[in-house]
């Protein structure tokens, strides 16, 4: 193996068994061993790159394409099917919650214990503990059992212990997504100080942030197979791809449901997104134009109606809304059919996230409520980096009559 090489992934596979019926009696095995009651699942299918000296590699893909199956396999906790996996330099994983730890433990004899996991002596680890006690900010804490902690309490000490360790190799598995902010721009500090130091660093995040400022080269998995291995930023662009892809057919799968809920009542019939071809669509990248019609069924046009929309993230939050004056003069241009489509055209500016639409047709100058769809439908961005904000919509809209 070539010198400036720090691991090398040699067409690496591995499978799991996943099982479909338990058996729970000696009996109830013995009759059934030669029944298959199980299935393989390939989770990584012949593997084949390097980690290179001084790299700080980032591995993307979604929930489930192997990446945190291939950081067990090069550490050590598993071992590939077929393949080999050979490390130059000692290396340290950060890839498990909680692994090393005693819950029952307080936090103080739990940074000993892990400590001599990493292979401190107890006279090092004397020496070290203020500066992993302060950088996990827990002081007041760390008499108290461990089984106590929050989970970023936890992570943040076994993080503050792990960076300790004199490694030439570091793995780390999801590091930022239990951290606070204050936690990860410690993290970040941190990240610069490595590659400073010319250490190697294999990194898996959701974070395209963190991939593009530290990283120097990403691999992209897909289903247990390398789809990408280069630049930041065209792996960054591979990951919102796979994202668009997956998060369409999970956001137009519950909005059928939604729509099969939905109440029937007359008012407001149907609420949908379109794209800029004017076919209805789900997911949209950024700045890209999105239309949002609203089917609105009216008893009388003679009345002044109003209609609402407000936009919610998935937590209940709302982020942002419209309100139409829809009075009797903008109707009465239309003519006396009880069906109308409204139709807004958004900017095309906006942020990451999903995006739930509620819908209710009020009077205008009473304010009660005539009819209302809340949460009916969903429609998500995959555009910059900040979550959950939407740029406030246009207010210009259409009226006409539904065909």
């Amino acid at each position: 193996m070539a010198t400036d090489i720090a691991i090398k992934i040699d067409h690496v596979t591995k499978t799991f068994k996943l099982p479909h019926e338990k058996q729970s009696t000696l009996k109830g095995a013995l009759i059934n061993f030669r029944k298959r009651g199980y299935e393989k699942q390939q989770v990584l299918t012949n593997l084949n790159f390097n980690v290179y000296k001084g790299e700080f590699l980032g591995i993307l893909g979604r929930n489930g394409s192997g990446k945190s199956t291939l950081l067990k396999t090069i550490s050590g906790i598993y071992f590939p099917d077929s393949g080999d996996i050979i490390i130059n330099g000692k290396l340290t994983p950060f890839i498990e919650l909680g692994v090393g730890f005693n819950p029952e433990l307080s936090g103080r004899d739990n940074v000993y214990l892990n400590g001599a996991l990493l292979g401190f002596s107890r006279k090092e680890i004397d020496a070290i503990y203020k500066e992993i006690v302060e950088f996990a900010e827990i002081e007041r804490f760390m008499d108290q059992k461990l089984k106590n902690y929050s989970s970023g309490m936890q992570v943040r000490l076994a993080f503050s212990i792990a960076i300790r360790a004199n490694t030439d190799i570091l793995v780390l598995d999801e590091v930022l997504a239990v951290g606070d902010e204050a936690f990860q721009r410690k993290c970040y500090d941190y990240f610069n100080e490595l590659k400073s130091k010319g250490k190697t660093v294999i990194l898996v995040t959701h974070d395209m942030n963190a991939v593009q400022s530290f990283c120097t080269r990403a691999v992209v998995l897909n289903e247990g197979k390398i789809i990408y291995d280069g630049d930041t930023t065209s792996a960054a662009s591979v990951y919102r791809s796979l994202n668009l892809k997956g998060s369409e057919n999970s956001i137009e799968k519950k909005n059928k449901t939604r729509i099969n809920n939905a109440s029937r009542s007359k008012g407001i019939t149907y609420i949908t997104t379109l794209g800029s071809d004017g076919e209805e669509k789900t997911l949209f990248g950024a700045r890209e134009p999105i239309v949002i019609t609203c089917d609105v069924e009216i008893s009388d046009p003679t009345l002044d109606y109003s209609l609402y929309l407000k936009f919610n993230n998935p937590g209940g939050v709302t982020i942002s809304a419209i309100d139409v004056d829809l009075g009797k003069e903008v109707l009465s241009k239309i003519g006396k059919k009880r069906v109308y489509k409204i139709k807004w055209r958004l900017p095309g500016i906006y942020n990451d996230g999903s995006f739930l639409i509620s819908a209710f047709l009020t009077d205008a100058i009473a304010g009660n409520v005539y009819a209302k769809q809340e949460e009916s439908h969903e429609f998500g961005i995959q555009g910059w980096n900040t979550p959950n904000i939407l740029i406030h919509p246009n207010d210009s809209y259409s009226v006409e009559q539904k065909v």
